[in-house]
């Protein structure tokens, strides 16, 4: 089979699973979206083989490489033909180099469709680079803590409206409170190997909503690039009465685990002050969730209206935190703005 560009490849059938053959660590590390970690070798074993090369040849590093192939045939060619029962995948290693084409070579024997990406992982890392940088119609929803936010981007894709969820991908709610009831953080790599992924599916003949956010998520921050256009787009800021948000995030928080409010407390606790503090985490023990949220809104609301800033927005007024009502409200205010803008 001939070696495919990045975009051949990625545009490749569903059907032909993307198989992995770099080692679980650099997998871990990042890798493409959806592709399924199919080791040639092991972390330990391309430890050695490295050193190998280093030490001593590259010829007697490929015969060890050549050693610790062999065994794994068979088993490589029965996996393979779990994950692919059509018998067409798509390959890769890091750059297209002899790991890949070991694999191929091995698959094809074994009666397999392969079609292999030219240079490898490091092409797509390019694409990654490429497609963050690259110029993106977006509309930005912004809002005081427990205005919602997220509820009403569920919403507007059910209005069949494009949406991106920074949060979902980044796994993080982005306040010190954002990791609790949250699967582990992807590492950087991945974030944004899954965030321009989801970019480049994205429709252009419109705008796409998403999240205002900092430029960290948790652990995880914006690319620079794509960060920068987030700043530049419009922004529709909804705005919920300060009570309404407190009981929803009361209700909200009243559902986690007390010792993890706690935590998160104490992670802000030069930044709430000492009596605030103090009397948060009493009102954790005390299960008085609304004077946990309104102490700790005091000051998210002041940082949140800082970061404002000078940019200009479109306020949308609301009186409740329905996620189909402020869709629907945000969605007209969007469209109205954008009827003002002149041809």
């Amino acid at each position: 089979m001939p070696r495919l560009s990045i975009e051949e490849f990625l545009q490749g059938p569903a059907t032909a699973p993307i198989l992995d053959v770099r080692a679980p660590q650099e997998y871990a590390q990042g890798h493409i979206p959806g592709a399924v970690s199919f080791p040639l070798f092991s972390d330990e074993e391309r430890a050695r083989i490295g050193t190998t090369y280093k030490q001593i040849s590259q010829d007697r590093a490929v015969l060890l490489g050549l050693d610790l192939f062999g065994p794994k045939m068979s088993r490589m060619v029965q996996q393979a033909q779990k994950l692919a029962p059509g018998k067409e995948v798509r390959l890769h290693c890091w750059r297209g180099g002899m790991r890949s084409g070991a694999v191929q070579w091995l698959l094809e024997l074994g009666g397999f469709q392969v079609q292999l990406l030219n240079k490898g992982y490091k092409d797509y890392r390019h694409f990654v680079l490429a497609e963050l940088a690259r110029p993106h119609p977006l509309v930005v929803l912004g809002g005081l803590t427990g205005s919602g936010k997220t509820d009403v981007l569920h919403a507007l894709r059910q209005l069949a409206q494009p949406v991106l969820d920074l949060e979902g991908l980044a796994c993080h709610k982005g306040s010190a409170f954002g990791s609790i009831g949250q699967p582990a953080q992807p590492t950087q790599e991945q974030f944004e190997n899954d965030l321009a992924w989801h970019l480049a599916q994205l429709p252009t003949t419109g705008p796409t909503w998403l999240e205002d956010e900092s430029r960290t998520i948790g652990s995880l921050h914006l690319p620079t690039p794509f960060f920068g256009q987030l700043q530049q787009a419009p922004l529709i800021l909804l705005e919920i009465p300060r009570p309404v948000r407190v009981r929803k995030l009361a209700e909200e928080y009243g559902r986690q685990d007390a010792g993890a409010l706690a935590s998160a407390i104490l992670r802000i606790r030069k930044r709430l002050g000492g009596l605030a503090t103090k009397e948060a985490l009493a009102a954790i023990a005390e299960d008085d969730m609304e004077k946990m949220v309104s102490l700790v809104l005091d000051y998210y609301d002041k940082t949140y209206t800082h970061s404002l800033g000078n940019r200009a927005f479109v306020r949308v007024p609301s009186d409740t935190c329905d996620a189909t009502v402020n869709a629907g409200l945000v969605l007209q205010a969007m469209q109205a703005s954008l009827a003002k803008q002149p041809e």
